[in-house]
């Protein structure tokens, strides 16, 4: 597990990875695979609408939050709850035109946190920790049972 302050740790969430695309009116919810699935998490998608911003392009995980607040993929997968599947966004790859993905990690978290600043139920930042307390955290996570973590450069972009 990597540590010190170059490194930002998050939750590894158990759910479907999605990119939420908005242009003004229209959104678009599509899965690794290109599947476009924006009929089928309603709340992610309305959550989209509402933001303030009217173009971006955000990455995330998809998740059904089970009693204990922790992700129930096998509720998710049965697709008996897809209205009530929420967005944990962890990357901004576009805002109101400009391509981000050539920003350090760091300053697209800032951006992602600045456009979800007002909290609106189906999509919501997914918390992160810096520096040395990766291996905490994963102890941590193991622990509660979670899926894991995921590590990142602070200073990488995406190519």
């Amino acid at each position: 597990m990597p540590s010190g302050t170059a490194w930002l740790h998050e939750i590894k969430h158990d759910g479907y990875r999605l990119i939420v695309q908005r242009d003004g009116n229209r959104v678009r919810l599509f899965t690794r695979k290109g599947h476009d699935w924006s009929t089928r998490f309603p709340l992610i998608a309305e959550a989209a609408l509402r933001n303030r911003c009217q173009r971006f392009v955000i990455d995330g995980e998809a998740v059904l939050l089970g009693i204990d607040v922790r992700s129930d993929f096998n509720g998710l997968h049965s697709r008996r709850h897809d209205n009530e599947v929420q967005l944990y966004a962890f990357d901004i790859l576009a805002l109101e035109g400009d391509d981000l993905r050539k920003l350090p990690l760091h300053l697209r978290k800032t951006n992602l946190a600045r456009i979800l600043a007002r909290r609106i139920d189906g999509i919501f930042l997914s918390d992160f920790e810096q520096g040395e307390i990766g291996p905490d955290l994963y102890r941590q996570a193991c622990l509660m049972g979670l899926e894991g973590l995921v590590s990142k450069r602070v200073m990488d972009a995406l190519s």
